[in-house]
């Protein structure tokens, strides 16, 4: 099995010290960044916009992996490729003209992702699913970090996994929202290779340890 990603979720970063958590990630086993843009419409919450991300890719020494939780994201897609995003995800339940999108992620020169909220059936990603860098399950109501993890998402995970296998696409699955070392083993076997952890990660006493833990856990 190759090496599971781990992405820890910067929306549960203490924003006092955002600089000293993000050398905490760059020093860290853990191998992307995840960044969520909220713009209270699209989830009722407001998290960090371009200025936060612009400074946060000036200390990043990972990849940065970009969750749009906003409407029109078609809007932003080239500030958010000037800002250093190397993997950009839009959500399915967003965007009327996915395939468009997706084209135009890419053509920025970004990986293009898709996220699906819990109610979003995985089928519905069947016909564009070879355009997919990634998929991106919500396994807790987007908007929120701290949320308990949704059990339906390991069925979700084995079927997005069998419908990439059976297209013969590349398509990564991600997962997001609730992620902690008594199911990130069970994410990974039922087809996950990268797992979003916030708050298990920034609230715990040892944050690199926590990374560290949950890598031997996994690999």
């Amino acid at each position: 099995m190759s090496q599971t990603i781990i992405a820890p979720s910067i929306l549960a970063a203490d924003f006092a010290n955002l600089q000293r958590d993000i050398e905490m990630v760059n020093n860290s086993e853990a191998d992307w960044f995840h960044i969520d843009i909220m713009d209270g419409v699209f989830v009722p919450n407001i998290s960090f916009g371009m200025p936060v991300l612009k400074a946060i890719s000036k200390h990043a020494k990972k990849t940065i992996d970009v969750h749009l939780m906003i409407v029109d994201p078609d809007r932003y897609i080239r500030t958010f490729a000037e800002l250093g995003s190397d993997v950009l995800t839009v959500h399915y339940e967003a965007c009327p003209h996915l395939h468009r999108t997706l084209q135009a992620i890419k053509t920025e020169g970004m990986k293009a992702g898709v996220a699906l909220n819990p109610h979003t059936n995985v089928s519905l990603l069947e016909d564009v699913i070879q355009d997919i860098d990634l998929v991106c399950i919500m396994s807790v109501n987007p908007g929120f970090g701290g949320q308990s993890f949704i059990e339906n998402t390991y069925d979700k995970v084995k079927q997005l996994k069998k419908m990439i296998e059976a297209k013969g696409a590349t398509t990564k699955i991600e997962i997001d929202g609730g992620v902690t070392n008594k199911n990130a083993k069970q994410l990974a076997e039922a087809g996950a290779d990268i797992l979003v952890a916030g708050s298990y990660v920034f609230g715990a006493t040892n944050p690199t340890q926590t990374v560290k833990d949950l890598k031997t856990l996994l690999n």
